[in-house]
């Protein structure tokens, strides 16, 4: 199955401009490797206050994310340092 890709506001205002162009393209080739083919074989789903989203580690980033049917929305690709704390904002701010 082929997924359509959403992104958070606030992925391309600030979290792409953090990262150098050499993980961008390692990002961008995981988002179109594997979470564009099988999100859940190559994702961890979240806990807690973060149930129901998903995460994929790439190198020291972590991709978080959320399936709807078809669409992969993608709230956050973050240092994994930081990830958790600006996840949970912008989660209960959707």
């Amino acid at each position: 199955m082929a997924y359509t890709f959403v992104y958070h506001a606030d992925v391309k205002k600030s979290d792409l401009k953090e990262i150098d162009e050499r993980n961008k393209a390692i990002i961008r080739k995981a988002i179109e490797e594997r979470l564009a083919i099988q999100p859940e074989k190559f994702a961890k789903p979240l806990q807690r206050s973060l149930k129901g989203y998903w995460r994929l580690r790439v190198g020291e980033y972590r991709i978080v994310f959320k399936i709807k049917g078809d669409t992969i929305l993608i709230l956050g690709i973050i240092h994994r340092k930081k990830i958790y704390q600006q996840i949970l904002k912008r989660a209960h701010n959707r």
